[in-house]
């Protein structure tokens, strides 16, 4: 057991009360919900690697909003249900679409700067959209609004930033030095990257903004970090989960030996991109949604993708914009235009290789419209949540925008309960005394790369019941070996992170099996028909 006279200085949130919230990441939602909550509260925001290491700088497209005269909301709520095959809470939906223009207000506020028609904001359209509603900074608006969050939040006395913490599980009444059974959270144990040592973050109230589960995936446009440990987490505190089978596949991911994971934007096909064989020569999707074409929702197209991968035995096909003005595809796609030249593509002479790659995890904690979880003292927003607002398959560019929405939701939904919420009990130090540094490194890198191996081939983009059953007992076979050997030597960084894969692989794969229909981002081959009613997969602790 740690020490605690051991004469190594303070840390932050060690003492209770030295912070009001804790917040666990640092991207769109957990800086959204920082700000809101600082002008009262003091507040911790805790980023494993760097404070700009998640999935929002990553964000290429934009947010959906409703900003011209010609759309409504109600076309936006149809588009999100549409997409999101039935599945979704049309509660949910109206709640946070009917929120988008004050949330773009804000970032305004904040200095994002969006691209601009004269005095108004310049809208694209991507697919499943039936409206141009997307608004952006170039190709690049995730670090556009990564940057001004980030700056606001540096500025604010009231808001304490510390990256290289890897989050490991949530303190709650067991953890307390008089053991309560009431299952309340008070903060977060976790991993001081620098030091190797075990921090406790102790305060009144927690937020989970901790991003997804994409890396469970051998292909994926996920950064680094998205290895599902707030999902996990949450799961292993006593929070339910939904709807985890629902893994979104982004159709147009660069295929490039050498450059891993780069994204090509749902809006290049928005703006006339088409979608070749590279081996016929002709465009294909007239095959699969004669109507919407590459506009189609991404389930649709990544499945067209694929298949016209696994006919015609091919590497990739090609994205081809070259069609339009060399001036305007410079202008619209800076970013990767610059990218792709670096790679000897030029996007305004010939086509992109692409291939589909796991983009988005629509399933995970369940939070209702106030943000909150099962667990009391715990909040989420973003993408390890499941709000209802996804359902089957999330509408293109309205990420970014769930995340402002409940982020500002926690945030406010913590100041007006705040005087019923308790102080922190005393907690107990993180327990060390019976693990030794590993001298086995290896197994975490073997079962790494096989857990996403198998997920890719079988709980990939098509799946059957024979190939979901053959993760599963993969899993169970891991799952032991990979108990033993967290329980056996002090933690770091990568084991962490292989915990929380197997354990949200095992969340999806249980999903997967449980739903007997295709729906969406779930399609299996010995359910091909959806069901008349819409039903989420819920999975209780």
């Amino acid at each position: 057991m740690d020490n605690p006279s051991e004469n190594r200085g303070t840390l932050p949130g060690e003492k209770p009360g030295d912070f009001d919230v804790i917040i666990i990441g640092s991207g769109a939602a957990g800086l959204t919900a920082a700000l809101e909550l600082a002008t009262d509260l003091r507040v911790l925001v805790l980023a494993k690697g760097s404070l700009t290491g998640g999935s929002t700088a990553w964000a290429q497209g934009g947010i959906a909003a409703v900003l011209d005269a010609g759309d409504t909301f109600e076309n936006h709520v149809r588009d999100t249900m549409v997409a999101g095959a039935g599945l979704n809470d049309r509660e949910t939906v109206e709640f946070v679409i009917e929120r988008a223009p004050a949330s773009i207000d804000r970032l305004c506020e904040l200095g994002v700067p969006f691209n601009r028609d004269a005095n108004s904001l310049h809208l694209t359209r991507e697919g499943g959209h039936s409206h141009r509603r997307i608004v952006h900074v170039d190709d690049a608006t995730g670090w556009a609004v990564q940057s001004a969050l980030l700056k606001a939040a540096e500025a604010n006395p009231n808001i304490t930033m510390l990256g290289g913490r890897t989050a490991i599980d949530f303190i709650t009444d067991r953890h307390r030095e008089r053991y309560s059974a009431a299952g309340r959270v008070w903060g977060v144990y976790a991993l001081n990257e620098e030091t190797g040592r075990v921090e406790r973050h102790v305060a009144r109230a927690t937020i989970l903004a901790a991003g997804g589960a994409g890396r469970v995936y051998q292909f994926s446009t996920a950064p680094r970090g998205a290895t599902g440990d707030g999902i996990a987490m949450a799961w292993r505190a006593g929070a339910r989960v939904s709807n985890m089978e629902m893994m979104q596949f982004h159709p147009t991911c660069l295929y490039n030996l050498e450059v891993k994971n780069f994204l090509i934007t749902e809006a290049v096909r928005g703006e006339g991109g088409h979608l070749i064989n590279p081996r016929t020569g002709k465009r294909f999707m007239t095959f699969y949604d004669p109507e919407r074409m590459e506009l189609a929702p991404r389930d649709v197209v990544a499945r067209a993708i694929d298949s016209e991968i696994k006919r015609f035995g091919l590497d990739y096909v090609h994205l081809d914009i070259s069609h339009q003005p060399a001036d305007f595809v410079r202008g619209h796609f800076p970013t990767i235009y610059e990218k792709l030249l670096g790679l000897g593509i030029d996007m305004t002479k010939g086509p992109i290789p692409v291939v589909p790659a796991q983009h988005y995890t629509c399933g995970g904690v369940v939070v209702d419209l106030f943000a909150r979880t099962d667990l009391p003292g715990l909040w989420a927003a973003g993408e390890c949540t499941e709000s209802g607002l996804h359902g089957a398959n999330r509408l293109a560019s309205n990420s970014l925008l769930e995340c402002f929405v409940f982020g500002e939701a926690a945030a406010s939904d913590i100041l007006t309960m705040w005087d019923e919420l308790d102080d922190p009990p005393a907690i107990l130090p993180w327990d060390e005394s019976r693990v030794t540094d590993s001298d086995e490194e290896v197994v975490i890198k073997q079962n790494w790369t096989e857990i996403r191996r198998f997920m890719w081939n079988y709980v990939g983009i098509v799946r059957t019941t024979k190939r979901l059953e053959r993760a599963k007992h993969r899993i169970e076979l891991l799952s032991q070996e990979v108990d033993d050997y967290y329980g056996a030597f002090r933690v770091t960084t990568d084991l962490i992170e292989l915990r929380n894969l197997l354990q949200s692989a095992e969340l999806i794969v249980k999903s997967a099996l449980a739903r007997h229909e295709s729906r969406g981002l779930h399609y299996t081959m010995d359910y091909p028909e959806m069901d008349a009613a819409a039903k989420d997969t819920v999975l209780v602790p």
